[in-house]
């Protein structure tokens, strides 16, 4: 059953503090909140909960905590920690009075997302689109891809074996079973000897450890299968049949196997002189072309080709902005890496031309709006730094969708953020001006 703050009230509690009155209500947190349709947010969420049971955490509290981490880039444990010590994120959250204990144990986001999904999350980005003034109906949106980068480390051979070989130490422990050999030392020299593989003096040697040391995990493995009970091998067998395909990929195979808890990686190339491949997922961000607020973060499973990702980027864009009360957009800006495509859904798609047979002022047009597509370069950079992007510490492909939806919710409170304290600044500074302009006035009339 879906939680519920409780009513607003004026009445005092004398043995609390209020947070109305120990806080600026001119902050720009606070108006923020007070901007946010948090009615509607509930109203979009309550089909997602049981009518019996328990009271979950208030719908406020869950999603302003999940707003707040997004624009602070913090973590599950973090984000809880410090609005404990802050009033304005408590007051955020729906708080009338000053807390000082946790509002609910880290774990609840991770059941909160799964619950949500995504269409729960594409729900939550329209009303942060919402936020800003015609962003849901610009007629021009700029598409680009990036990779979210998963939370492993870089995959070899050496270190998927020896994975193996552990987990193949920690199912005969468990189960009981007797090996003929542990290989534990072999296993600790083969290591130091497949170490800077690269050296010209060390190749050959490095190339024989990384060899025995797949042997010695396929060994492993073949042991288990013949060792283990019954219960113990249908416990296990689904592991040990990804443990042997792992072993068995060699190099030019497809679908490759990159990361034991995560086989849904894939390897990416972007082209990148400082990072050659990275293991994640590919993301298409779609961007509004005057007012810079993303309509769409689509994940894609495996490393299809950018045109490939325009239908569902595009479709999901049109999703959210007729959620936020607008249309689909008519074109669509990206760069070359899309060609092969003119058209999606009713959406044209403009690409970078040689320009042969346009007019001299249809030239200036165009490349003017191909360079301001670059502008999106610098966003996706703003949202893998300071949205939490830059590596994906969630679970499987669900994951990858999630980050990234959440990655844009934040990306747009912050942008929204950010105006609110540019136009509080902007009246300050007049309201002083004012006030220095009003006493030279009264001076000036005292000296005459």
């Amino acid at each position: 059953m879906l939680g519920k703050n409780p009513p607003l009230s004026d009445q005092i509690d004398m043995f609390r503090s209020k947070l109305s009155s120990i806080i600026n209500m001119n902050h720009e947190l606070i108006i923020l909140s007070e901007q946010i349709d948090w009615p509607g947010i509930e109203q979009q969420l309550s089909p997602l909960y049981s009518e019996i049971g328990r009271p979950s955490v208030p719908s406020r509290k869950m999603v302003g905590l999940l707003m707040l981490k997004r624009m602070f880039n913090q973590s599950d444990e973090s984000v809880i920690d410090r609005w404990i010590e802050n009033p304005y994120w408590q007051y955020f959250t729906g708080e009338q009075y000053f807390q000082k204990r946790k509002p609910f144990d880290p774990s609840e986001f991770v059941h909160f997302r799964k619950r949500v999904g995504e269409e729960g999350l594409e729900s939550l980005l329209a009303f942060t689109v919402k936020l800003h003034d015609k962003a849901e109906k610009e007629k021009e949106v700029q598409v680009d891809t990036t990779v979210q980068e998963k939370n492993i480390t870089y995959p070899t051979d050496s270190k998927l074996a020896m994975k193996i070989i552990k987990r193949c130490w920690a199912i005969s422990k468990e189960q009981g079973t007797k090996q003929r050999q542990s290989y534990k030392r072999i296993v600790k020299q083969l290591m130091k000897d497949q170490y800077n593989g690269g050296h010209p003096k060390r190749a050959k040697k490095a190339r024989k450890a990384r060899k025995k040391l797949r042997t010695l995990a396929g060994r492993l493995i073949r042991e288990l299968e013949r060792e283990l009970s019954c219960e113990g091998l249908e416990k296990y067998q689904e592991a040990l049949a990804l443990y042997a395909r792992v072993i068995n990929q060699k190099r030019g195979d497809k679908n490759k196997i990159y990361s034991l808890h995560e086989t849904e990686v894939s390897c990416i190339a972007k082209g990148k002189a400082h990072k050659k491949y990275e293991f994640g997922s590919k993301v298409a961000i779609v961007r509004g072309a005057q007012t810079g607020v993303i309509t769409g973060a689509k994940s894609f499973k495996g490393n299809p080709h950018d045109s490939k990702t325009l239908q569902g980027a595009l479709s999901q864009s049109t999703k959210v902005r007729v959620q936020a009360g607008g249309c689909s957009p008519r074109t669509a800006i990206t760069d070359r890496g899309f060609r092969g495509v003119k058209q999606v859904e009713g959406v044209k798609i403009e690409i970078p031309t040689n320009g042969h047979g346009a007019t001299k002022y249809q030239k200036a047009k165009n490349r003017k709006r191909f360079r301001s597509r670059a502008g999106i370069e610098p966003v996706i950079g703003h949202i893998k730094h300071d949205h939490r992007m830059l590596r994906n510490f969630l679970k499987g492909v669900g994951g990858d969708i999630n980050n990234a939806l959440l990655a844009a919710v934040g990306y747009n409170l912050k942008k929204k953020l950010n105006e609110i304290r540019t136009l509080i600044d902007i009246i300050f500074k007049n309201l002083l001006h004012l006030i220095i302009r009003k006493k030279q006035i009264e001076i000036l009339e005292i000296g005459f």
